[in-house]
């Protein structure tokens, strides 16, 4: 949980190059916004058939475990491919790409790394709901505020099991969470405030902060749910693993935490 959290020293100052006022505005306000076609059509296909090996992959892993599961992974119902940037070049071409960078420069700061990416394919064939909690609820990262940009890699209407968002408490930092078996950590079953439904067409993404509570709905549509999450630290970014790890460590490993951009520049 957040110490003396202050959310106006947590987001930057410097001057925005992308943002319009009004996403600014939201982001401040409701720790999220929504960006329509941010993915041009042949760019999607191709991430899209990326992540398509990547999660097929993983699902056949998950066929030779126990009951075809591990940790919130489950055959049928939700797969995990994370960190596939850093084995497929186009992927991480894409994670460094113009449309990112712009959001990420604004939000972030002139100088960022990519911190974690996974593919996340939501089935109908066991329709569930993921909790809700805030990213760094996870692994508690400091400073607390990073950007996630969650990807629509095919249409996700309400009934795909699309993002939805408790606005205004990415203010409070972060939250207590407590483990749901099997669904996965979790601050609430229902949030103090009403929650927003984020629906966003393929090459669309729900773009929030590690702190804003949110949540995946069941899928109960006739299509799989795909989605590619891209998050995103600045330079002095600490990962700390648990809380008996009083030290953190330093997420400077270039190859790990690639550099997307430094000193206002893509790299």
């Amino acid at each position: 949980m957040s110490s003396g959290f202050d959310w106006d020293t947590a987001v930057p100052t410097h001057t925005r190059t992308t943002l319009t006022d009004e996403q600014w505005n939201q982001f401040n306000s409701d720790g999220y916004f929504v960006v329509e076609n941010l993915v041009d059509p042949t760019t999607l296909a191709e991430v899209t058939a990326e992540t398509d090996i990547f999660c097929e992959e993983a699902d056949s892993f998950l066929e030779k475990l126990p009951d075809s599961r591990m940790f919130i992974a489950e055959k049928g119902a939700i797969t995990f491919a994370p960190n596939i940037a850093l084995k497929s070049d186009a992927l991480l071409k894409f994670v460094s790409s113009s449309p990112m960078t712009g959001l990420v420069h604004d939000l972030i700061g002139p100088d960022a790394r990519l911190y974690h990416d996974q593919a996340v394919y939501k089935a109908n064939e066991k329709p569930r709901r993921f909790p809700w909690h805030q990213d760094n609820g996870y692994t508690f990262v400091l400073p607390e505020h990073y950007l996630t940009i969650w990807i629509a890699l095919n249409d996700v209407p309400i009934e795909a099991g699309c993002v939805w968002a408790a606005p205004g408490l990415h203010k409070s930092g972060t939250l207590l969470h407590t483990y749901v078996e099997p669904l996965g950590w979790e601050i609430f079953e229902d949030p103090p405030v009403t929650p927003i439904a984020a629906p966003i067409a393929a090459g669309g993404a729900v773009v929030f902060s590690s702190l804003t509570p949110h949540l995946t709905g069941p899928n109960v549509s006739d299509h799989m749910r795909k989605a590619y999450i891209l998050q995103y630290v600045g330079p002095d970014a600490i990962r700390f693993n648990g809380p008996h790890d009083k030290l953190g460590t330093p997420l400077t490993d270039d190859a790990r935490f690639p550099w997307v951009l430094r000193n206002g520049s893509r790299v």
